[in-house]
């Protein structure tokens, strides 16, 4: 009997998404998959700092997993972007609901019990799945110490 393991499983989505699975581009996955909220190319460098892959190998890594479908930039603020691993199965998975993004720390996270509804028109509905909506703002925890 074999038994996955969750490196074993991670790899096996890399070669279903028709991507090679070498280990840094494993470890950027797993981390963003284990992350509680996106993450920047910086932090991900910082949280990979023991590792042996330069900086430039890590977010060469990020930009395949975007473009196979097993990651997302879900912000884009101040032109830093923050990516989150799409840890359904299916790219396609809907992920409609806000983003809220602190002006302050810059942090970004899904806007707890926030949906969007989709057109009934399918141009429409279509348009909307593919969409980003993003609220910026101070987040509650800046929000609660006096500003600088």
């Amino acid at each position: 009997m074999v038994v996955n393991t969750d490196a074993e499983i991670w790899r096996e989505r890399l070669r279903r998404a028709g991507i090679r699975a070498t280990e840094p581009r494993l470890a950027v996955l797993r981390l963003l998959a284990e992350s509680e909220r996106p993450l920047s190319h910086t932090e991900v460098v910082q949280a990979l700092e023991s590792s042996p892959w330069d900086q430039a190998t890590l977010y060469r890594n990020l930009l395949r997993l975007v473009e196979s479908g097993l990651a997302r930039v879900v912000s884009r603020i101040e032109g830093v972007a923050r990516y989150q691993a799409l840890v359904d199965d299916s790219a396609a998975a809907e992920h409609l609901h806000p983003h809220f993004a602190c002006t302050e720390c810059g942090a970004v996270a899904c806007l707890p019990d926030s949906t969007l509804s989709l057109p009934k028109e399918t141009a429409w509905r279509n348009a909307v799945a593919e969409a980003e909506l993003q609220v910026v703002g101070r987040c509650p925890e800046c929000r609660t110490q006096p500003s600088a």
